[in-house]
């Protein structure tokens, strides 16, 4: 047989098993995976473990507020998804979420901080009958600039005082009593409230004498984020129960404070007394309040301003806003307010 008809023959024959692999004789038999071969999108890996955790798996999470440093210097809160703790850590969680460098941190909104100094530990936290709760921190808690002591103490009482059934904060550092706090002597004997005050604003031409601290909520935008500053400033009043005062000084807006924001028409008022029956305030508007005089439709913001400002008095826990000449008024979602509305609405209450 020549050289060159070998050669054809041959040919043919590797032409002949192609034609075999491209029509599926090879198709047929299934390929091993690697031992070690990992899963993609929550597919069971070679081992029997899943790769990835479903939905239904995620951590569970609870929404808790942590008041926290503003880009203006401000003490802030902010409502952030904390994984759910052990029924006894829920204190001791929200104060190790206030610390620098924390959990908190790839939390944190733009401009925000944490205000308790980096490598602060929570030693021990003790709840008492009365509704004080003493906090035992670590020795790093003294490590700040002097600036930043009211700040602290101000974050660290509105943060425990979101519980219902806390009333009063005491700290210890490394288990001694803190009569004032370590920096700038800041007074601590009987503890520190709400009552004491956050982001306190002066105003040099107030008669203090007549005029009381009361703590009022102001709105904030920055970068699609609103939220709700409390400021202490002096209303004055002609008692300590006089809502009128309160609500004027709110429509009034903030003042020199620029950077929170009055939400109210300049043109709103009120047009009766308020009246307080059963923990509900009654208060009754001009047709100024309202944002669509033809819809009656109050603004979210001054619905919310109005009754977190009010609530935080001691003998409010609801706000029932009517309108002069209008038989229903209606949020911006075109719901009716048919019932008092509480700063729960806002910012949900639990105990610890």
């Amino acid at each position: 047989m020549s050289k060159k008809l070998i050669q054809l023959i041959g040919a043919f024959g590797i032409l002949v098993l192609l034609a075999g692999c491209f029509n599926g004789e090879q198709s047929s038999k299934e390929v091993d995976p690697p031992q070690n071969a990992e899963a993609v999108n929550g597919e069971e890996t070679a081992d029997g473990e899943d790769a990835a955790a479903t939905p239904d798996e995620a951590e569970d999470t609870v929404s808790r507020e942590l008041y926290l440093i503003d880009s203006n210097g401000m003490v802030a809160s902010q409502t952030v998804e904390l994984p759910v703790p052990e029924t006894n850590q829920v204190a001791q969680q929200v104060i190790e979420y206030l610390v620098k460098g924390g959990p908190v941190t790839p939390m944190l909104p733009n401009g925000f901080q944490a205000v308790l100094p980096e490598d602060t530990e929570v030693l021990g936290l003790d709840l008492q009958e009365d509704g004080t709760i003493v906090v035992d921190l670590s020795g790093e808690f003294s490590e700040y600039e002097a600036s930043s002591e009211l700040p602290i103490i101000e974050a660290v009482t509105y943060t425990l005082t979101q519980f219902d059934n806390v009333q009063k904060v005491k700290l210890r550092v490394e288990g001694e009593d803190l009569a004032e706090m370590p920096v700038n002597g800041t007074p601590l004997n009987n503890g520190y409230t709400r009552a004491n005050g956050i982001n306190l604003m002066n105003n040099d031409t107030l008669d203090y004498f007549s005029s009381n601290p009361v703590t009022m909520f102001y709105p904030v935008e920055k970068e699609n984020n609103r939220y709700y500053v409390p400021v202490t400033q002096y209303v004055k009043m002609d008692d300590e129960n006089d809502l009128a005062g309160i609500v004027n000084e709110l429509i009034e807006g903030p003042g020199y404070q620029n950077n929170v924001l009055n939400v109210f028409n300049p043109e709103a008022a009120l047009a009766a007394e308020p009246v307080v029956e059963e923990g509900v305030a009654n208060l009754i508007f001009n047709e100024g309040i309202l944002m669509d005089q033809e819809q009656h439709v109050i603004s979210d913001e001054v619905m919310e301003t109005i009754v977190r400002t009010l609530t935080a008095q001691p003998n409010v826990d609801a706000v029932n806003v009517q309108v002069e000449n209008v038989d229903e008024v209606f949020n911006e979602n075109g719901e009716p307010y048919s019932e008092p509305v509480s700063a729960q609405l806002f910012t949900p209450s639990e105990e610890l």
